[in-house]
């Protein structure tokens, strides 16, 4: 390995940036790209595996067949979102769409990740959700990516977390502006090309409410309990605010 290859990769390995000619490594400019992003990849599977060394085994996830927790989980948000007829071909979709983040998976899903830049967060996701330090101060802090119609997800989904929270629907919901209908298996016309046209700027507040809309059918069996979970979720969210407000002023 040169030395301008092995600066590229300390490079990617701290803040995930690379340059996207591959000019260190040898050949034209797609051979470069191959061999650069797999020398690149390498290098992040076995950084997260030397940084996973050293943090005690995490707790072995339960026997759970993903698909169907999936489908259970999203149908409420399908439902709402989607006429009868299509329904089911977006409960399909969404279904296979969830990969959980473990010791097993993790090496394989780095690999295969489409992008390099996904691949880093995705690397960082995980070491974040086995305790371990991430690959650098700009690593983000998360629990889920999305990227068409996959949803990565951290192995946290399986502990306790807030009463209004469950990132398999929000990254879920991410889907949709993500995929066109016909990957679906849906009809698609000029004015219908996504599964739902959200605007860019609203996406992450559109998942939100997805997420906890899930959460309120889930958590109440009835229409009086689902109007005391919003009220709940209201008085929960105008607290923070006022909380953050006082913190800055």
């Amino acid at each position: 390995m040169t030395p301008g290859q092995r600066t590229a990769i300390a490079q990617y390995l701290r803040t995930g940036e690379h340059d996207l000619l591959c000019l260190p490594w040898p050949g034209d400019v797609v051979t470069r790209s191959r061999h650069g992003a797999a020398d690149l990849k390498d290098a992040l599977v076995a950084e997260v595996n030397r940084r996973a060394s050293r943090r005690p085994p995490p707790a072995p996830i339960a026997e759970v067949d993903l698909t169907d927790l999936t489908r259970r989980k999203v149908e409420p948000m399908v439902r709402g979102l989607f006429p009868r007829g299509e329904r089911e071909a977006v409960l399909g979709l969404l279904a296979r769409s969830v990969v959980v983040l473990t010791p097993a998976t993790v090496g394989d899903v780095v690999r295969q990740a489409r992008w390099l830049g996904t691949a880093w967060r995705l690397a960082n996701l995980y070491l974040r959700s086995i305790g371990a330090r991430p690959l650098g101060p700009g690593a983000p802090d998360l629990v889920g990516i999305s990227e068409e119609t996959t949803c990565w997800v951290s192995s946290e989904y399986f502990r306790p977390n807030g009463r209004f929270e469950d990132f398999v629907v929000h990254e879920a919901a991410h889907v949709f502006h993500n995929c066109k209908r016909r990957t679906a298996g849906l009809p698609e016309t000029r004015c219908r090309e996504w599964l739902l046209d959200i605007a860019f700027g609203k996406r992450e507040t559109f998942a939100y409410a997805c997420e906890a809309y899930a959460r309120i059918v889930e958590l109440g069996e009835t229409r009086a309990a689902r109007l005391a979970l919003v009220e709940e979720l209201a008085a929960g969210r105008a607290r923070r605010t006022s909380g953050s407000t006082a913190t800055n002023t």
